[in-house]
């Protein structure tokens, strides 16, 4: 069973500090260090690391990060994560002009971080992926980046991992450097699940689709999207279905259209509720994406709170509207199939491509 939680930061010089609290009685809090690029001088310490997106921390990932943690356990050092921000493919993707060659991305750094902490990790590296870290010779990457600016004495990589300017390193280049730098090389074989590489696209594909059994069995729990409730256009009190806002990374989601979902974070139990995530066509051109939740029969000033938003089905895909009048009633049916899923009845499920 998952446990609730919830997350307080601050920061201090180039460190975030999470505070992850289990609400469960006695719990006492767990800290995970993060740095926004290679940590100050006096905070470095050595460490067992692996590196890599880690998006949606997936059982491949969290078989990986478990290494981690024993081998930091064993030789009584710090586990750690180094991740990027953005992912590199995104980056070069937008250098490109092309955006759409970037993959869809799982989950936010919020929920990126909170995986890395609910599996032991005590210190994340967050790199900005820029031209400047792109051009680092595999060289530098070894003595610079993993020698001095993180201490690194046993490191984890899966078998195809690249790493460099124009990704000339690889796994034997990176195990000759650590037997000369004093850091020791594993690698961690592909994780299969009933037979099926365990991977982010994969469960990309799975929420692309909306089958959230398929993501959850790979993710290792349901999915789900958590952000802080900002205030909106204040549209849909104004249509008679107010939602609680929440901004989506940069990066394009793996997931649209219209969901039933539950909603964490706002009382002791999950509240029923209805979502969209999309660029709202009917009302806005900007195209940026937004996740919309109406959630049924509650009513309070959630504005600054952070929730988490547990998807359990697909209903339809995103759709313009001639009027305001045509987009209301849409948003009633959706409301009135999302209901029907939570009592027990069968939601009328559009078809991909079909109207609402």
């Amino acid at each position: 069973m998952a446990r609730s939680h919830a997350a307080i930061g601050y920061r201090a010089a180039n460190t975030l500090i999470i505070l992850d609290y289990d609400c469960s009685p006695n719990s006492s809090p767990i800290a995970m260090k993060v740095f926004r690029g290679l940590p100050n001088t006096e905070a470095r310490a050595p460490c067992a690391l692996t590196i890599g997106n880690f998006d949606g921390v997936h059982l491949g990932h969290q078989a990986l990060l478990a290494e981690v943690r024993a081998a930091a356990t064993r030789l009584n050092v710090e586990a750690a994560v180094m991740t990027f921000e953005p992912a590199p493919r995104a980056y070069f993707a937008e250098l490109a002009g092309d955006v759409s060659k970037a993959p869809t991305r799982i989950a936010n750094l919020r929920d990126k971080l909170q995986s890395l902490s609910d599996v032991g990790i005590d210190r994340v590296i967050v790199e900005h992926f820029n031209h400047h870290f792109a051009a680092i010779s595999p060289d530098d990457f070894a003595e610079v980046i993993l020698r001095q600016g993180l201490h690194v004495k046993w490191l984890m990589v899966g078998e195809d991992f690249r790493y460099g300017a124009r990704r000339a390193g690889n796994l034997a280049t990176l195990t000759a450097a650590g037997k000369q730098l004093g850091f020791e090389v594993v690698s961690l074989p592909t994780v299969l699940s009933g037979g099926v590489r365990i991977s982010s696209s994969a469960i990309r594909s799975a929420l692309a689709r909306g089958d959230f059994l398929q993501a959850e069995q790979l993710l290792g729990h349901s999915y789900a999207i958590s952000g802080r409730v900002v205030h909106g256009a204040k549209l849909g009190r104004t249509l008679g279905f107010p939602t609680l806002n929440l901004r989506l990374a940069r990066e394009r989601p793996a997931l649209s259209g219209v969901f039933v979902v539950q909603v964490h974070g706002l009382s002791e139990q999950p509240l029923p509720a209805v979502a969209s995530i999309g660029t709202r066509p009917t009302v806005d051109s900007s195209g940026r994406m937004l996740l919309e939740v109406h959630v049924f029969d509650f009513a309070a000033n959630c504005y600054g709170k952070v929730v988490r938003i547990e998807f359990l089905k697909k209903l339809r895909d995103e759709e313009k509207y001639a009027s305001l009048d045509l987009l209301k009633a849409a948003i009633a049916r959706d409301g009135a199939n999302a209901r029907a899923f939570f009592d027990g009845g069968t939601p009328h499920i559009v078809a991909a491509g079909g109207g609402a």
